[in-house]
């Protein structure tokens, strides 16, 4: 009787997820924004990117505020209205019974979702641990790897602060040796890039970690060619995804790491906390998790994800997420966004000074740029962008990049990016 009244709950919930979805694409707005979209297919995506009706329409399946212009999407990004509903949708359905219903039917729906992500990313549903953020995800790698002392680890200076704070602990704790790239921004040699690596090589390096996009000025490394020079020396490869899943059009194993970690508040809008480990399939028993299984030598990937109490119903709406990232199309989305941010630089090129850490070159940049002006403090032009415009961006100061980071995502329009380029150069015009 029990397990009867678990399929029914069960069966209850992926219906619940089926209404939400058939309740927007049956709405006048959802049914014409599908419509509108399936008839772009098969166009070129490059068209498809300049066509601000479409996009236009794209912005009406979002709840951004009139009065603020989000420009700092690479930090977190909104998630879509029925992606909301869907979270909502799952947290009230918790709600009505939080120890039964969470843990033993919310939580079991998260398979159906791990096997879209893996659809998704091109792999096995059984290399994917789903997890809270990069950070995490990453974590569980650079703590669970059995380095010992003498052992050498590559990064860049350009890494994320969470990820060089990591392995500085393996450092202090275990011995190991960080050695490190120095990379300028921006670089158009791909070849340049893998000697820079190649050259910190030695016969005592296990692994190398890779900003597959280089969170601070958007420069994509070339992951693959790395992966290949590295696996050719028996290095392993960590892969630092955090914005390039939803955003780039690719698959994991095209860049044949090892290990990969993404967020999937960032460029797919998925629920705030939410993200994904990839392990590749044979490398899954030796890395000890960072939350204790009972058999932490396991070949199983949920070895990862004892965790403890956490937020299901995000996690469930992740599949909403994925639904709403594929109605747009990757190679899509991936051509507005670079479309978007060529769009900004272009507009304010023609400033006195101006200086950009991003590249104009698509295989070398997407839809994250930086850009500095000559004589100006990248916080002080934020800060007026804010104060005067109500248009949010983020300054960076960190290594050898010094300027302001602007990530527009799909909601974004060419109208909106008009206003952000004639603020930039009022602001330029007004420098002491």
């Amino acid at each position: 009787m029990e397990t009867h009244r678990r399929k029914f709950i069960k069966g209850s919930v992926s219906a619940l997820g089926a209404l939400i979805l058939s309740s927007f694409y049956n709405d006048s707005f959802g049914r014409n924004l599908k419509q509108i979209l399936e008839s772009g297919e098969g166009l070129n995506p490059f068209d498809t990117a300049r066509d601000e009706d479409l996009w236009m329409y794209v912005q009406q399946a979002y709840t951004a505020s009139p009065n603020i212009m989000n420009l700092n999407n690479g930090g977190v990004c909104p998630q879509p209205k029925v992606v909301q509903e869907a979270f909502e949708s799952y947290n009230r359905f918790s709600n009505e019974g939080p120890a039964y219903y969470m843990w033993n039917v919310v939580g079991e729906g998260r398979e159906s979702v791990r096997r879209d992500l893996a659809a998704m990313a091109g792999c096995q549903a059984d290399e994917i641990a789903i997890v809270r953020n990069t950070t995490e995800a990453l974590e569980i790698v650079i703590f669970g790897l059995d380095l010992k002392k003498g052992d050498e680890v590559i990064l860049t200076k350009q890494d994320y602060p969470n990820m060089i704070n990591a392995w500085k602990q393996r450092e202090k704790r275990d011995g190991v040796v960080l050695k490190w790239v120095d990379l300028p921004q921006p670089i158009e040699d791909e070849e340049a890039i893998v000697n820079a690596y190649k050259e910190q090589f030695t016969s005592k390096t296990r692994i190398i970690e890779i900003m597959h996009m280089i969170n601070w000025s958007g420069q994509i490394l070339p992951a693959k060619k790395l992966a290949d020079a590295a696996h050719q020396e028996g290095i392993e490869v960590l892969v630092d995804g955090a914005h390039t899943f939803a955003h780039l059009d690719f698959k994991i194993p095209d860049l044949d790491c090892d290990y990969y970690g993404t967020s999937l508040h960032k460029w797919l809008c998925s629920p705030f906390g939410t993200g994904f480990l990839y392990v590749k399939k044979d490398k899954i028993g030796k890395i000890w998790p960072l939350t204790a299984p009972a058999d932490p030598s396991s070949e199983d990937i949920r070895k990862f994800e004892a965790m403890g109490t956490r937020s299901f119903p995000a996690e469930l709406a992740i599949g909403t997420a994925i639904n709403f990232h594929d109605m747009i199309g990757s190679e899509r989305k991936e051509a507005r966004l670079r479309y978007l941010k060529d769009y900004w630089m272009d507009g304010i090129s023609d400033i006195e000074g101006i200086k950009f850490y991003t590249s104009k070159r698509p295989e070398f940049a997407c839809g994250l740029g930086n850009f500095a002006i000559e004589g100006m403090e990248p916080a002080d032009i934020q800060k007026k962008l804010l104060s005067q415009y109500r248009i949010y961006t983020i300054s960076i100061n960190w290594e050898n990049i010094h300027g302001v980071r602007v990530t527009p995502n799909v909601y974004i329009t060419t109208k909106d990016l008009d206003k952000f380029i004639e603020a930039v150069h009022e602001i330029a015009e007004l420098r002491a």
